[in-house]
């Protein structure tokens, strides 16, 4: 049996609002800080940790993924948001479905970033891990802390297979 196939589409707004936010400074309207020497782009995502405690992270990839990638585990966060914005320009995919209970493969859809964009989970989307195009990518993590745990890891039931959109 094949396994299913996902080809990415442009990251907008609009296609990524079931799943989260997207954090970018494109369409944002900036505050003058520091006398005047900075922009500042203020509330760009919903951080909601419930519970517990804001935590922020940077992440560094230790090796680099290529496509195609195969994807055989999605991860939600049923108790807070989780925001991985990249410390520099860089690829990024995200694969996701919608917040609930179970996910199917059916579920999953593909997104690539702008190479500035970073992405808001909202609470319980499932996700592919995070995976980096080059060894040294870093990333900023802005996750919730806590005595309960937060990350719930599924199995899919049969492979999937994330695509160059190129």
């Amino acid at each position: 049996m094949n396994a299913r196939t996902l080809t990415p589409v442009p990251l907008t707004r609009e296609r990524f609002a079931p799943y989260g936010e997207v954090i970018e400074t494109s369409d944002v309207r900036a505050a003058s800080m520091n006398d005047v020497r900075f922009e500042r782009f203020d509330d760009l995502c919903n951080v909601d940790v419930g519970d517990g405690r804001v935590s922020v992270s940077i992440a560094t990839a230790r090796s680099a993924s290529s496509l195609p990638y195969r994807i055989d585990m999605v991860e939600r966060h049923p108790r807070g948001t989780q925001a991985f914005i990249p410390l520099s320009p860089c690829r990024m995919i995200v694969v996701v479905a919608p917040p609930s209970e179970g996910v199917e493969t059916d579920d999953l859809v593909a997104f690539e970033t702008n190479g500035q964009q970073g992405v808001n989970y909202k609470r319980g989307t499932w996700h592919m891990p995070l995976i980096a195009f080059e060894a040294g990518q870093r990333f900023l993590v802005v996750d919730r802390a806590g005595d309960s745990p937060n990350c719930d890891e599924h199995a899919l039931d049969e492979s999937v297979m994330l695509l160059d959109s190129s």
